[in-house]
């Protein structure tokens, strides 16, 4: 047995579950006392376990991506009707997950249908305790960066729209606006024969290398401002959802990835050099030259 893996799993799960316990004690719970953050949790986690016996009987990773946001999906529209009535705050936030998750999915569902794989499994998919560790950790992604818009789906306080839900809607907006534009910059630059094997620095990409990410940042920002006049005891435990999102795009399993990557296809190449030097990491900036 891998214990490394096995170590990893349990991590992911006690963390996850220590968060929606704290997060719960302020929150919503069913007849039976059962916080719906540690559902939501448990929500999380299933149905990526689940999802993962038939890829890794396959040695697929190709409905990853979409479980991802299956799993969205199903936290928020069964957590939204197990807390009753909604008011327009939760309605809003709800909703905005729900269309993210809908428009990212599908998005890396075409994308990996089309080429075939995704190269971050190739050594992982063969090896069943680490690749159940990807699964697990999509689970805790889940959990953790939707942890804001819980927050405001099971509170047991409903204030009326004010100051942070109107700037964090706005945030939310121009997050969101960021990452489909990006997405679909790439998406387009990639059809084109002529850029077969060169990396991408026109549009948004030619202000930052990873306007995406930022996109992604700044649209879970935007919901955990909203969040912010609900919440009281435990439950600013909630707060990771962005910065969770940050450490994980920024410093884990996001940007260095690539990085990596992008050094391997295209270090030797000056004009890829000078991309680098010239332009904004994450935050999109004029580029320097």
């Amino acid at each position: 047995m891998n214990i490394k893996a096995l170590l990893v799993i349990i991590i992911a799960v006690f963390v996850s579950l220590g968060i929606a316990y704290a997060a719960g004690q302020n929150a919503l719970a069913t007849e039976n006392g059962t916080a719906l953050f540690t559902i939501a949790a448990l929500i999380a986690f299933a149905v990526n376990w689940l999802a993962f016996i038939p890829a890794n009987i396959l040695k697929t990773e190709k409905f990853y991506d979409l479980t991802g946001a299956i799993s969205y999906l199903s936290v928020i529209i069964i957590i939204s009707s197990l807390a009753g009535p909604l008011d327009w705050r939760a309605m809003i936030v709800g909703a905005f997950v729900i269309i993210w998750a809908l428009r990212l999915g599908s998005f890396l569902f075409m994308r990996i249908q089309a080429d075939g794989k995704d190269i971050r499994f190739d050594e992982i998919k063969i090896n069943p305790m680490r690749f159940l560790v990807a699964w697990t950790l999509q689970g805790a992604w889940v959990f953790l960066t939707s942890a804001s818009a819980l927050a405001i789906i099971t509170s047991t306080t409903r204030l009326p729209l004010g100051i942070f839900a109107y700037i964090g809607m706005i945030i939310w907006v121009i997050g969101f606006a960021i990452e489909v534009a990006a997405d679909g910059q790439k998406k387009q630059f990639r059809r084109n024969p002529d850029n077969k094997g060169k990396f991408i620095n026109v549009g948004l990409w030619s202000w930052s290398r990873h306007p995406n990410y930022f996109g992604e940042i700044t649209l879970w920002t935007g919901i955990t401002i909203m969040s912010l006049p609900l919440l009281s005891g435990w439950q600013w435990v909630t707060l990771i959802s962005p910065i969770f999102v940050i450490i994980l795009l920024t410093k884990i399993s996001g940007i260095p990835t690539l990085q990596r990557t992008a050094k391997k296809r295209w270090g030797d190449d000056k004009d890829y050099q000078d991309y680098v030097k010239n332009t904004s990491l994450l935050i999109p900036l004029p580029p320097k030259k």
